[in-house]
C-alpha cells in the first residue's frame, strides 16, 4: 500500500505477540514474505477527541461503525515535512481511511488554529466537516518503532510489527520528540494484518502452529480505559467535591 495512497479500504487483524513468539513468526514467514523498502521507522500519530472523550468511548463499545481523526508522520517531522491527516473509520469490520498530506506547518495551523490550507477538495471537506461536527481538540500522542512486510507472491497482503509503544498526553508538538510512556509490557510486539481479501491458508496454518490468535486490540483504545479514564473520574470527582464546598 503506497504511503501516498489518499483512499483505501481494507481487513485489519491485531494479533500481541511475546518475543519469542515474534521470533518464531519471522523465521517462518521468509518464505512468503518481505521486507518493505523502509526497514525500522518510527510512526508518530497524535489522535484529536472532544474534551469528555466521546470519540473514543464509543469506539471502546465495539460499534458497528466508528471513527476516529489523527495526524500522522513518518520519523520526527520538520516544519516543512510531509505529514498526513486521516479520517479513519471501519465498518462491519472493514477499515476506511482517507488521507490529507501537508506540511507538518499547514497541519498543526489547519488542526490546531483554524487555519485551512490552500488545497481542497473531497477529502478535506470530509475532515473539516468531522471536525467542526465533533469540535475536536489534541487528546493523546502516541508512537512507536515499526517494520513492514509485504507478500511475495500478494503486494497487497501487508503485516507490521509494532515495538516499544509509548504515549503521552501532554506537549502534543510532534516536532519535539517521540517519548513517551510503554504502553505493553517489555518485549511485547504488536502485529497488524491488512488484506483486501481473507488470510491466506499457509498463513492462517503458522499461526495455529505458534497458537497465535487475534485480540481486538487499540492502542488508543487502551490509553484511554488504562489511564486517560482514571484521570478523568478523579477531575470530575474533584469538581464535584468543589461545587459542594
Amino acid at each position: 500500500m503506497s504511503a501516498d495512497q489518499a483512499i483505501f479500504e481494507r481487513h485489519e487483524k491485531k494479533y500481541i505477540l511475546s518475543h519469542s513468539q515474534y521470533q518464531l513468526l519471522r523465521n517462518a514467514l521468509k518464505d512468503h514474505m518481505q521486507d518493505d523498502e523502509f526497514g525500522l521507522y518510527c510512526t508518530c500519530s497524535l489522535y484529536y477527541d472532544t474534551d469528555d472523550y466521546d470519540l473514543i468511548r464509543h469506539c471502546n463499545s465495539k460499534p458497528i461503525y466508528k471513527e476516529k481523526l489523527r495526524l500522522r508522520s513518518y520519523g520526527i517531522p520538520t516544519q516543512e515535512q510531509t505529514v498526513f491527516i486521516e479520517l479513519k473509520k471501519k465498518h462491519k469490520g472493514i477499515t476506511y481511511k482517507r488521507r490529507l498530506p501537508l506540511s507538518y506547518k499547514e497541519a498543526w495551523r489547519y488542526l490546531n488554529h483554524g487555519i485551512k490550507p490552500e488545497v481542497g477538495g473531497q477529502i478535506l471537506n470530509e475532515i473539516d466537516w468531522f471536525i467542526h461536527r465533533n469540535h475536536v481538540k489534541p487528546a493523546i500522542f502516541l508512537c512507536y518503532d515499526r517494520i513492514a512486510l509485504c507478500g511475495k507472491e500478494d503486494n497487497e497482503f501487508r503485516m507490521t510489527f509494532d515495538f516499544n509503544i509509548r504515549w503521552r498526553d501532554d506537549n502534543f508538538d510532534i516536532s519535539k520528540g517521540s517519548y513517551g510512556t510503554p504502553l505493553l509490557e517489555k518485549g511485547s510486539v504488536l502485529m497488524e494484518v491488512k488484506t483486501l481479501k481473507s488470510l491466506p491458508c499457509w498463513f492462517t496454518s503458522i499461526l495455529s502452529e505458534f497458537k497465535i490468535y487475534p485480540n481486538s486490540f487499540s492502542k488508543y483504545g487502551n490509553v484511554y480505559k488504562n489511564y486517560l479514564l482514571k484521570n478523568y473520574l478523579l477531575e470530575l470527582e474533584g469538581e464535584g467535591l468543589r461545587n459542594v464546598e
